[in-house]
């Protein structure tokens, strides 16, 4: 066990001066996440701040759209009845992912700043870049059947593992971060997360002392509230972490499709959105093979390691189920 000090405070101004005293501090809420990696003696804290006391635990209409606490539980978020009636999808997504328990616990904030699974990464004994820069990234030629197969380098090939992310990439979330000085940040959630490239280590863009304090769903995406779905693929009904996930919208009017969202969870190091392969929806009316030719363009330069090769093929299945779906074909 190694030491660290425990602080709790009442206000982000403290927390975030507390956060900036040492380069090894974190933020702890639910700690679903953060204290796995702390018992399996991945994460040797200095300085843990208990950010509990602070005033995000609501969800409240924003601007048309809903802004989610960073601070209110995934159980509490799943279970809202503007999200479950607006924004169905991420209800669907939480819902799937973990155990009631741990979504009781889980803050949204928290989902966000997860970090992979990769059994190395979890593992000390073994090399990481991400956990130990420089040292190798023993899943390339080791286990990896649930580790990524696009956005990928040399240096990692971790996937990042949260359903709620995927479902927020898809509705286009905003994350809503408090700044060192006090100011806000907004960053869209898909410049939140991090490609391995050199630096694996860095999963986010958040700095030292910048505190997440909420989650903005745009009023843009109610519109696909009554055709979306959640397809999780894992090795199990009950709780695995997914080996293909998707997240998938739209919009028709007299059979044909005029607008769509995609985002797949646990194929990349983040949640992976293909802006182009959205644009071959629209206009066309639902059929298995335009689904079969989207998801064959969303793996058009996936990288398979050995173990995860099957995901090239099980995407563009994953694609077919979902759109197919919500379209009415099945």
């Amino acid at each position: 066990m190694h030491p660290f000090k425990y602080i709790r405070t009442e206000d982000a101004a403290s927390a975030i001066a507390k956060h900036t005293e040492t380069g090894n501090t974190q933020f702890i809420a639910g700690g679903t996440n953060l204290v796995d990696r702390i018992r399996r003696d991945v994460f040797h804290p200095d300085i843990l701040i208990d950010i509990n006391k602070l005033p995000y635990h609501k969800i409240e209409e924003h601007q048309g759209g809903l802004r989610l606490g960073a601070l209110v539980s995934n159980s509490d978020t799943a279970d809202n009845k503007v999200v479950k009636k607006n924004y169905p999808i991420v209800s669907e997504a939480i819902l799937l992912g973990a155990t009631d328990q741990l979504r009781n616990k889980a803050t949204n904030g928290g989902n966000l700043m997860q970090r992979t699974r990769c059994p190395y990464y979890m593992s000390p004994e073994f090399p990481c870049n991400k956990r130990e820069p420089g040292s190798g990234c023993s899943a390339i030629k080791g286990h990896n059947r649930i580790l990524s197969i696009l956005g990928t380098s040399e240096n990692c090939i971790a996937s990042f593992p949260s359903d709620m992310c995927a479902s927020l990439t898809a509705l286009e979330a905003k994350v809503n971060i408090m700044d060192i000085d006090g100011s806000d940040v907004v960053i869209p959630i898909e410049e939140f997360h991090a490609l391995p490239g050199d630096t694996p280590e860095i999963d986010n863009v958040l700095k030292p002392g910048q505190l997440i304090t909420s989650i903005d769903l745009p009023a843009s995406t109610k519109k696909f509230a009554k055709r979306s779905t959640y397809l999780k693929v894992r090795d199990r009904h009950s709780y695995a972490f997914a080996l293909v996930s998707v997240a998938a919208a739209v919009t028709m009017e007299a059979g044909v499709i005029t607008d769509t969202r995609m985002a797949f969870g646990s194929i990349a190091p983040k949640p992976w959105r293909d802006k182009e392969a959205e644009k071959m929806f629209v206009g066309q009316v639902p059929s298995k093979a335009l689904f079969e030719k989207i998801g064959e363009k969303v793996v058009k330069n996936a990288k398979g390691y050995g173990g995860n090769s099957f995901k090239i093929t099980l995407v563009p299945r994953a694609v077919v189920r979902a759109f197919s779906e919500i379209t009415g074909l099945i």
